[in-house]
């Protein structure tokens, strides 16, 4: 399947659309940079992750529910909180956007010849991220990058809230970085990139730029193929 050269695959994180409360200003000033880039010529499918939306709801189901609360359930409750902010992302770029939203990143009937600028995409089923949805996109639509904005500049050794001694990491193999995140897939887990997606990324040779998605002017620069301050895995 062909597609056009300047389709751009954004894994959104949820920590940066909804931080505590929705961020308008950030996703004022993203939607700006999307369009202006719109007007090169670049096309974005952009997957919308569920943040602390997913986490408070899982948190509280457990808290609640206790033991009676399942995985599926816990996978559930954060999947349908990445359909919420994808929906709402596709709301503000409505006259760029494909009218649906991807949440079958399999679904090859309707999606993968869009003719739209924008589309955006949400989690799938239990067992599965919106990491494993930005991978398999690129993958079917042998695309070779994927940007993934975060709230953290770069990806560490260890966690860095935890050790003073944690070191940045500006580029890492997946199988260097596969080492870090293991290989298990947990619900409400914040790791960089999910390991399951890791693996795949790995064997579709998938270079994923891990960045800070605040600093929308370093975004831009990854963009336009300049240095930009983040974590490079191929």
């Amino acid at each position: 399947m062909t597609t056009p050269k300047k389709t751009i695959v954004i894994s959104l994180g949820g920590s940066l659309i909804v931080p505590d409360e929705i961020d308008f200003r950030f996703i004022k000033n993203f939607k700006k940079l999307i369009e202006s880039n719109i007007k090169k010529g670049y096309k974005f499918i952009i997957i919308a992750g569920g943040g602390k939306t997913a986490r408070k709801y899982i948190e509280a189901s457990v808290k609640v529910g206790n033991s009676s609360v399942t995985s599926d359930d816990k996978d559930w409750l954060g999947i349908h909180a990445t359909r919420m902010n994808a929906h709402f992302i596709r709301t503000l770029f409505r006259k760029h956007a494909h009218p649906r939203i991807n949440s079958n990143p399999h679904d090859l009937e309707d999606f993968y010849s869009f003719k739209e600028s924008v589309l955006v995409a949400a989690g799938w089923r239990p067992g599965f991220s919106t990491d494993y949805d930005a991978v398999i996109l690129a993958k079917y639509m042998d695309i070779k990058k994927i940007i993934n904005l975060s709230n953290i500049d770069y990806v560490y050794n260890k966690d860095p809230r935890k050790f003073s001694d944690a070191k940045k990491i500006e580029k890492i193999s997946w199988k260097d970085f596969r080492k870090i995140v293991g290989s298990k897939w947990d619900p409400g887990m914040n790791a960089p990139f999910d390991p399951i997606a890791s693996k795949i990324a790995q064997e579709e040779e998938i270079e994923v730029a891990i960045m800070n998605g605040k600093d929308l002017l370093n975004l831009q620069n990854y963009i336009d193929g300049k240095k930009f301050k983040g974590t490079t895995i191929k």
